[in-house]
C-alpha cells in the first residue's frame, strides 16, 4: 500500500519539534561546558598564543568581554558535544523518505557524520590555524605588537571550525544528494575540473593565511572528499539500479 502523504504542516511541525530537541542538547551541552570555559578558552587560543613573541597575552578591551567570550566558549563546545544529536534528529527527520532497510542505518550515519565533522574542525585547529596565525604574526615588528583581544580571536576560531567541520560532510551531503536523484557519479567525475576551481576558490577564501601551502593544506583534503563523494554516490546509483531490477523482474500476481 502506498504510504500517504502527510501535508507540509506536519512536516513543519515535525521540524519544529526536532529542533527544539538539537537545542535542549545544545543547551544542556553549554550547561555542562561552562565550567571548563576557562580551561577551553586556553585549549582553542594555544595555536596562537605558541606564535606570540615570548611572554604575550590575548587581551580584552571592556570589562564584560572575558564574561561574553567564556559563554561563548561554552557555546561553541555545547554545539560541538551534541553534534551526535544533532544528527541523529537530523537523520529522523528525512528517515520518511528513505528505503526500509536505510532506515536502519541510524547509527552508522550518526557515527559517520559525526566523524567528518570532528576530522574537520581538528584538521583546521591543528594543521591550519597554526600555520596561518604564524603569517599574521609575522606582521609584526618593532613599532607594531599582535595584541589581539579574546573576542575577536574567539569569533574567528569558531567560524573557521565550524566551517571546516562543515565542509568535511560533504560525502554525507553527497550520499543524500544521489538518493534524491539530484547529483550521479558520472555528473560529479564529468565536472571534476570545475569541482577543483571551486576547491582552489574555497581554499583561498577560508584559509587565514593567502600562503600557496595553507591553502594547499586545505584544497588537498577538500578535493579528497570531492572524489569520496563520486564513489558514495557510484554505490548510491549502484544500490537504486539493482532495487529497481529487481523490482522488475518480480513476477506479476496471477489474474483475477
Amino acid at each position: 500500500m502506498e504510504e500517504e502523504k502527510l501535508p507540509i504542516t506536519s512536516h513543519l511541525e515535525e521540524l519544529r519539534g526536532r529542533l527544539v530537541k538539537c537545542a535542549l542538547a545544545v543547551a544542556v551541552g553549554f550547561t555542562a561546558s561552562y565550567a571548563f570555559s576557562g580551561w577551553l578558552f586556553d585549549f582553542l587560543a594555544a595555536p596562537m598564543i605558541r606564535v606570540m613573541p615570548k611572554g604575550s597575552k590575548l587581551i580584552f578591551t571592556s570589562p564584560p568581554e572575558a564574561f561574553f567570550t567564556y559563554m561563548k566558549v561554552a557555546f561553541f563546545a555545547g554545539i560541538v558535544v551534541s553534534a551526535p544529536v544533532i544528527f541523529y534528529q537530523l537523520w529522523k527527520f528525512i528517515m520518511p523518505g528513505l528505503y526500509e532497510n536505510e532506515r536502519k542505518l541510524v547509527i552508522p550515519f550518526v557515527l559517520v557524520a559525526t566523524f567528518f565533522f570532528f576530522a574537520g574542525a581538528s584538521f583546521g585547529f591543528f594543521v591550519v590555524l597554526p600555520v596561518g596565525f604564524q603569517f599574521f604574526v609575522g606582521f609584526a615588528s618593532d613599532s607594531i605588537v599582535a595584541m589581539p583581544s579574546m573576542r575577536e580571536y574567539l569569533n574567528f576560531t569558531m567560524k573557521f571550525l565550524l566551517g571546516f567541520g562543515c565542509a568535511f560532510e560533504l560525502p554525507v551531503v553527497m550520499y543524500f544528494l544521489a538518493r534524491m536523484g539530484l547529483v550521479s557519479a558520472p555528473t560529479l567525475r564529468k565536472n571534476r575540473k570545475y569541482a577543483f576551481l571551486i576547491v582552489a576558490v574555497v581554499a583561498a577564501v577560508l584559509t587565514p593565511g593567502p600562503d600557496v601551502f595553507s591553502q594547499c593544506m586545505l584544497g588537498g583534503p577538500l578535493y579528497l572528499l570531492y572524489e569520496i563523494s563520486i564513489w558514495v554516490t557510484a554505490l548510491v546509483g549502484k544500490k537504486k539500479a539493482l532495487a529497481k531490477e529487481a523490482t522488475e523482474d518480480k513476477p506479476a500476481g496471477p489474474a483475477a
